[in-house]
């Protein structure tokens, strides 16, 4: 189970095209270029899309809905010196209180129910699009972290894909990744903002960090 969004607000949407083309001096790891930043409101839930432009040599990019063997499955649960699992009845004082990041209830574990709340750690790698956001207090860029309280939350995500072979060939080509809110305005404001992104291949290599400009939602809407 891949983390929720907070009250059912957030929701995560992918538009991808690509270019196949075997240059020699494409990069093993992935690059990406900035392209751009949209804020898309709507009579319902309002998009943030952000735009990238990316290179690869093996064209390992892109995770199905099935590959969830590891490394890419959603949670590694944790178990005690005895190798049993960690129930919230039985968790050590090191443990976190109860949240819906750092803990399951009633997962499904090799095909059983387990009817407990069960102790877990999020595996990043059962994504390949990381987000990072920043808001502009006092000259200042901090991170605004989605999966810190009261929201729980992540918009890293997935991309579908981009070759059905798994014999290497170079790629590059756009993705368009926009995350749908109800409460973008409510939670930035006037804020001025900034977006990092990353991408990662199934070797789990992570391509360089880029950033968008600094921007208020207003300056970018469309």
């Amino acid at each position: 189970m891949r983390l929720k969004s907070y009250l059912g607000i957030f929701f995560l949407l992918l538009v991808f095209s690509s270019c196949i083309n075997p240059p020699d001096d494409f990069p093993s790891v992935p690059q990406i270029v900035f392209k751009s930043l949209e804020y898309a409101p709507t009579a319902g839930a309002d998009s943030l899309i952000i735009s990238l432009r990316f290179q690869d040599a093996e064209g390992d990019l892109g995770l199905s809905s099935t590959d969830d063997d590891p490394p890419f499955q959603d949670v590694d649960f944790q178990r005690d010196s005895q190798g049993k699992l960690i129930t919230y009845s039985t968790r050590p004082t090191e443990a976190p209180s109860y949240n819906p990041i750092d803990w399951l209830v009633n997962p499904i574990i090799n095909n059983l129910v387990v009817k407990d709340t069960v102790w877990v750690k999020q595996n990043p790698n059962q994504f390949n699009i990381f987000l990072r956001f920043f808001i502009k207090r006092n000259g200042q860029f901090k991170e605004f972290k989605w999966q810190d309280p009261p929201f729980y939350t992540t918009f890293n995500g997935r991309f579908p894909r981009i070759l059905t072979s798994e014999e290497g060939q170079a790629v590059e080509g756009d993705i368009r990744y926009g995350m749908l809110s109800s409460g973008w305005e409510a939670i930035f404001r006037t804020d001025t903002i900034r977006v990092d992104v990353s991408i990662q291949d199934r070797a789990l290599n992570r391509s360089n960090e880029v950033s968008s400009p600094e921007v208020t939602l207003k300056q970018i809407t469309r």
